[in-house]
């Protein structure tokens, strides 16, 4: 950590040292080309002094250019407080110079007269340039922590698919599947077929999303209904499905397959441990720019302090990474018995051409 910091440093002093040598120079091809006759070492030492007084002078600088940024809403708020600002650290650039040259005999150091009229007006464009330049890195860092997120959140979308694919290709599912699939065929053949055809459907449609980070809520229901309709040939009169479908709902953004561990959960801990079944209800809603999506059992509930299992904890964790502190994730028991899975997040349409979400207001 230290060596890394030093380095850094190392890396500042060495920037400002290179401005430094770049004006020094320009002046003296300016008094080589007026035939003047000036000492180079002086010409150096002076331009070195004037940016490294610069350089005490940028971490403020950039302090004040983080807290008061010249972008968004607060510009207006950014010049009253950098207009003041440039002409104060101008002068305090200045007085430094000044100061240093006073204790510094072989410094060449004119008046402090001299210097407010033949530096003020430079030093209040190196201000800004500052200014610019710190706008400039914070703008670089959120870039690179943008696609720092976006790599992370691919990488959680990937795990959370295959996930999915792991809980439809587990053997248990399979069995019954294939069993019911089996039973059907000695019965009714077309039901057997259309199953079979259903379950292609649903990993192919898995297969097809690879990648995709978000879907509309129609898209979603409609990779769902698949999944549901195996789970009903399975459970046949003891599975209910309902759906509360708010009509503005179904254009909204939902995370891709964020329905079916929620379902299957329901199915597993709700529907498939009671031999009379029970009802699954499915519900979505729009209030206040927010998406709200519940589902629901009558099965025994959720015991306190039951830890998530993985499906509900990948749930959790893909809300996090997809919006941040904007979601809302909860899971209880509801005063009737059984359990609700409450999810709300911001209801978004599908971009624009131009790449920017449509923020939905209900």
């Amino acid at each position: 950590m230290q060596t890394r910091r030093g380095t850094r440093w190392l890396a500042i002093l060495t920037c400002w040292t290179i401005v430094g040598l770049l004006f020094a120079s320009q002046t003296l091809i300016y008094y080589a080309y007026q035939g003047g006759n000036v000492s180079p070492l002086r010409v150096v030492l002076s331009a070195l002094a004037d940016w490294y007084a610069w350089a005490v002078l940028a971490p403020g600088i950039l302090w004040l250019a983080a807290r008061c940024p010249l972008r968004d809403g607060r510009w207006r708020l950014g010049l009253l407080v950098h207009v003041p600002a440039s002409v104060i650290f101008s002068v305090a650039k200045l007085a430094l110079r000044f100061g240093v040259g006073s204790f510094v005999p072989w410094l060449p150091t004119p008046s402090f007269r001299m210097m407010i009229l033949g530096q003020l007006h430079l030093n209040l464009l190196t201000y800004w340039v500052i200014v610019v330049f710190g706008h400039a890195a914070e703008y670089y860092r959120k870039y690179q922590e943008r696609e720092l997120h976006a790599s992370q959140l691919e990488a959680r979308l990937a795990h959370a698919q295959l996930e999915v694919l792991r809980m439809q290709l587990h053997p248990h599912f399979l069995f019954n599947t294939l069993h019911a699939i089996s039973t059907l065929v000695h019965r009714d053949v077309e039901a057997a077929d259309r199953m079979i055809s259903q379950l292609s459907d649903l990993l192919r449609l898995t297969l097809e999303t690879i990648g995709v980070q978000e879907v509309a809520l129609e898209e979603e229901l409609a990779w769902l209904d698949r999944y549901l309709a195996i789970q009903q040939t399975r459970f046949g009169d003891r599975l209910t499905v309902r759906r509360e479908i708010q009509a503005e709902a179904r254009g909204l953004l939902v995370p891709n397959q964020i329905l079916q561990p929620l379902i299957e959960n329901a199915v597993r801990h709700g529907i498939g441990v009671r031999a009379a079944g029970g009802t699954i209800e499915l519900a979505a809603f729009c209030r206040g720019g927010l998406l709200t999506i519940q589902v629901r059992d009558d099965g025994p509930g959720v015991a306190s302090g039951t830890p998530d299992g993985l499906g509900l904890a990948n749930t959790r964790a893909r809300l996090v990474e997809l919006y941040g502190t904007a979601h809302r994730f909860e899971l209880s028991n509801r005063p009737g018995g059984g359990t609700i899975v409450t999810l709300t997040f911001p209801g978004r349409e599908r971009p624009l051409p131009g790449g920017e979400a449509v923020e939905v207001s209900l």
